[in-house]
């Protein structure tokens, strides 16, 4: 029997390697949006501390100079705040394109792959197709000696 070969392989190997490295580069656009806001809620919650220390400055006696720089340092976290909700949208964006690209690959394989299937296909049809043949002529060949011995053995000697 006949051994398959895919005249493309070498492509769908390339297209298995692209696969990899996309699913790599999404898993680090996943990890740095996952860091980003992880560093956003970091900065929520120390807002929400200054928050809270300024409502027990404002309830206690008043030192303008602590309750100032609390003012500050809230204002200053919310800047904070904006920036790092530009950083994690960017990374949102960038993970939305390692997907795209992912899901362009993983196409691009299955296609190659879908190909190679029926190519293999295609090779059994043949396979089975060139054995019939030889079944066929096999017995051909078989009964063709056998109608040559019969007529040998009735022939007068």
């Amino acid at each position: 029997m006949a051994r398959f070969r895919y005249s493309m392989q070498s492509i769908l190997n390339i297209k298995m390697k692209m696969e990899t490295l996309a699913k790599q580069e999404f898993s680090a656009a996943r990890a740095a949006l996952d860091e980003e806001e992880e560093r956003l809620r970091q900065l929520y919650q120390r807002k929400k501390k200054y928050e809270e220390k300024a409502r027990a400055l404002l309830a206690g006696t008043l030192n303008i100079r602590e309750i100032e720089e609390n003012k500050s340092a809230i204002v200053c976290m919310e800047d904070f705040i904006v920036s790092q909700k530009m950083r994690v949208e960017m990374a949102e964006r960038k993970l939305e394109e390692a997907r795209e690209r992912l899901t362009e690959v993983m196409m691009e394989r299955k296609t190659h792959e879908t190909l190679k299937e029926k190519a293999f296909q295609i090779f059994l049809m043949e396979e089975k197709r060139q054995e019939s043949k030889e079944i066929d002529q096999l017995t051909s060949y078989t009964y063709g000696q056998r109608i040559s011995e019969e007529s040998r053995s009735e022939a007068p000697v």
